[in-house]
């Protein structure tokens, strides 16, 4: 079985059918998140999915998108209404992915 990542998705978008779309692209795969910032667990196949996704959808002169691989032996912390996920994870991706 292929060990999910953590991963923090940002993206600011500049045309509100862009911002739809990248919602649509990122929703899948978030636990949870606020409007344009998504914790992801994501597979190698499903980041390089995602990347490639975004890559065509942004428009990099207008747009913004930032992918963060958090390390999972950090202590996660909650505040608000909002619930700890737990993950199994391996480690093999570059730190972060800035398109823009």
């Amino acid at each position: 079985m292929t060990q999910r990542t953590p991963y923090l998705a940002c993206y600011d978008v500049n045309d509100a059918h862009r911002l739809a779309a990248a919602l649509k692209i990122t929703r899948p795969y978030a636990l949870g998140g606020q409007k344009s910032a998504h914790e992801l667990f994501l597979t190698p196949a499903e980041r390089n999915t995602l990347i490639q996704s975004m890559r065509q959808l942004l428009e990099p002169r207008d747009d913004r998108f930032v992918l963060l691989r958090l390390d999972p032996r950090n202590k996660t912390f909650v505040l608000g209404q909002a619930s700890r996920k737990e993950s199994t994870t391996t480690v093999a991706n570059p730190d972060f992915l800035y398109i823009g």
